[in-house]
């Protein structure tokens, strides 16, 4: 029996699909009237014009009609008069009549009622188009393999075609799978009822992406986890399609099937590629036909649709190159970037990496952003990606990184803000965008934020740090950063902050003392986040050593992450703010009021992102929104 290709780079696996698939062979026309889209259409054989173009003897310009000979030694000095009948006015794109031989523009007249006045001598054929000067009849309008483009479509219909041969575009249909999978429009309408249900968001992924790649797509109904039932619609699709992708079930448990049901309807051509994400992709064949088993977390299924589909669809498409990964991206373009932070890979794997950039001091830079394959919201927000070769274990600080972009970055106007993650510092980028700048965030923590902006890597700075020997926020830490030039402090807003616990607060926490019981779970910030110093100094205050609180360790980026981990049940306690607990209706226990604060070194005082910035401040539809999330209290 015919076994697999285990765990093969992506080079072998480019290898397999160019020689294991053939180009389809198949014309089809399609109407140019159509008022479907025409995506990457291309002419199966080249067309030959049936029409000249113009057809008659037409005006380059608005003017008159008349013969060049009687234009001779006419000058602004000495016009010539052409008396009536002598001239003829014609428009732009007019014919000419005969026996006229040239066009005077009527810039170069002045009339009398009888008579025109020429003031420049014009040559025979001057501002005529001859017929066929655009194209003549039997000359090569398009040619084969050229895109359907709008002045292609333009040629085309000007040389007298509505149906043109076009060479067919691979069918795809996509089956999703799983017993936990919902379809989106159920996930939509009750998705909050029940455990275990999981929005089944891939096909409409894979939907948008084909039509960004010019293909169609078929999206077949939503299957259980059974074999049989999943090999008995392969099977019936490979009759009507020319790829058949099946939705997840790649990985080797109980309930993953896509395996098994490649080998029973297909010739097996690899499982597994060495990339990261997207590792568990699966092929086979089943004559010229690909099969393709995807991952199911998003950001794997994704990097395979990248990695592995678009190849099989151009090499289907008998494009060439078969590779061609920022057409498969989607890449507005290529930009190499310094990293701004160190990150680490896995050596023998090829691994995908989502970045977000900016540029400070003249130095565009990027950085890795956090989350595993299963993260929609960092592959959405992502400004583009990076594939790092399979002999890279580190990237140091500072080394350069080539970054696909897929979204426009105002490198100009952006400014990258390291801190405390905030709400209202989220909300604010809409605004700072409508005032035509931009702010990319990086949620570390307010101590990791001054560090930041010390070391040169962002513009501005954000921090709630208290000093429990004074009882004041943020003076103490920022004065441990003095070396680093001169800083502008802007306070902003007092946070409430507090515990957040369960509705009803089932386990009756009242105060600090209370975590140390038996039974009471924690979820934590990260070192360096100002609410973690907060709680840090609560448990000392108390006479609490970290090493009692379960959870202690147990770590939320964000606000809303932490308490979405209390809604959810999953723990019974996190220090946060008022408004992250109004977010998900949990109950909430007053602590404390900390002081807000943006931090900005002198230099950038006067970037275009950061005088925006402090505009936004101001801005009242902004305050309204962070008041709507209540918790805040303004300085200013």
């Amino acid at each position: 029996m015919v076994k697999f290709l285990e765990h093969v780079d992506l080079d072998t696996a480019w290898s397999i699909i160019e020689k294991r698939i053939s180009p389809l062979d198949e014309v089809e026309n399609v109407d140019l009237f159509s008022d479907d889209p025409f995506g990457n259409r291309r002419l199966a054989k080249d067309i030959l014009s049936l029409r000249n173009l113009p057809q008659y003897p037409s005006s380059a310009v608005d003017g008159y009609s008349i013969m060049a000979s009687e234009t001779a030694g006419s000058s602004p000095a000495t016009p010539v008069e052409i008396k009536k009948g002598f001239f003829a006015w014609v428009n732009t794109g007019g014919p000419v009549p005969q026996p006229f031989d040239a066009v005077v523009m009527v810039e170069d007249t002045f009339s009398g009622p009888e008579t025109l006045k020429i003031t420049k001598t014009v040559t025979r054929g001057e501002n005529i188009r001859p017929e066929g000067e655009d194209i003549a009849r039997g000359q090569i309008a398009a040619r084969k393999g050229d895109l359907l483009t709008p002045s292609t479509v333009a040629m085309l219909i000007g040389s007298g075609f509505q149906l043109v041969p076009v060479a067919r575009l691979p069918r795809t249909v996509f089956i999703p799978t799983g017993d936990e999978i919902v379809t989106a429009r159920e996930w939509i309408k009750d998705g909050a009822d029940g455990e275990g249900r999981v929005p089944e968001t891939n096909s409409w992924m894979l939907k948008a992406i084909y039509r960004d790649w010019g293909y169609p797509l078929a999206i077949h109904e939503l299957l259980r986890d059974d074999e049989d039932l999943i090999a008995e619609a392969v099977q019936k699709a490979l009759g009507t399609y020319d790829l058949v992708i099946i939705g997840a079930g790649t990985a080797k448990g109980r309930r993953d099937h896509s395996a098994e049901v490649i080998m029973r309807v297909a010739e097996p051509l690899f499982r597994g590629v060495r990339m990261k994400p997207g590792r568990p992709v699966i092929a086979g064949i089943s004559g010229n036909k690909p099969l393709i088993a995807l991952p199911g977390f998003p950001m794997s299924s994704l990097v395979s649709a990248w990695s592995i589909v678009n190849p099989v669809l151009r090499r289907l498409s008998g494009e060439v190159p078969t590779v061609e990964l920022g057409n498969a991206i989607g890449a507005t373009g290529i930009q190499e970037t310094k990293m701004l932070m160190h990150h680490s890979s896995q050596q023998g794997v090829r691994e995908w990496v989502r970045v977000k950039c900016g540029e400070i001091e003249g130095t565009r830079y990027s950085w890795v952003l956090s989350g595993g394959s299963s993260s929609l919201f960092n592959t959405s927000d992502a400004d583009g990606f990076s594939l790092l070769e399979d002999s890279v274990l580190e990237v140091p600080k500072e080394s350069s990184l080539t970054v696909w972009l897929k979204k426009p970055v105002d490198w100009g106007s952006r400014i990258v803000y390291q801190g405390s993650n905030d709400p209202g510092i989220e909300h604010i980028v809409t605004f700072l965008r409508n005032r035509g700048g931009d702010m990319a965030i990086r949620s570390v923590g307010s101590l990791g934020g001054l560090a930041a902006i010390a070391r040169g890597e962002g513009h501005v700075a954000s921090c709630h740090l208290l000093d429990p020997q004074t009882g004041r926020y943020n003076d103490a830490f920022i004065s441990r950063f003095e070396d680093s030039g001169q800083w502008t402090r802007i306070r902003v807003y007092k946070r409430e902050q507090g515990f957040l616990v369960q509705k009803g607060n089932p386990k009756n926490i009242r105060s600090i003392e209370d975590i140390g019981r038996n039974k009471i779970s924690f979820v934590n910030r990260q070192p360096g986040a100002g609410t973690r110093v907060l709680f840090d100094h609560l448990l000392k205050k108390a006479g609490l050593e970290p090493e009692s609180v379960t959870g202690y360790n147990n770590i939320a980026i964000t606000h809303l992450e932490a308490a979405a981990r209390v809604s959810a049940g999953s723990c019974d306690l996190t220090l946060g703010i008022k408004a992250a607990a109004l977010a998900f209706g949990t109950d909430f226990i007053p602590i404390a009021e900390e002081d807000f604060e943006l931090v900005i070194p002198d230099r950038f005082r006067s970037h275009p992102g950061i005088r925006l910035l402090i505009e936004t401040l101001s801005d009242e539809k902004w305050r309204q929104v962070v008041e709507d999330l209540g918790g805040y209290t303004w300085f200013f």
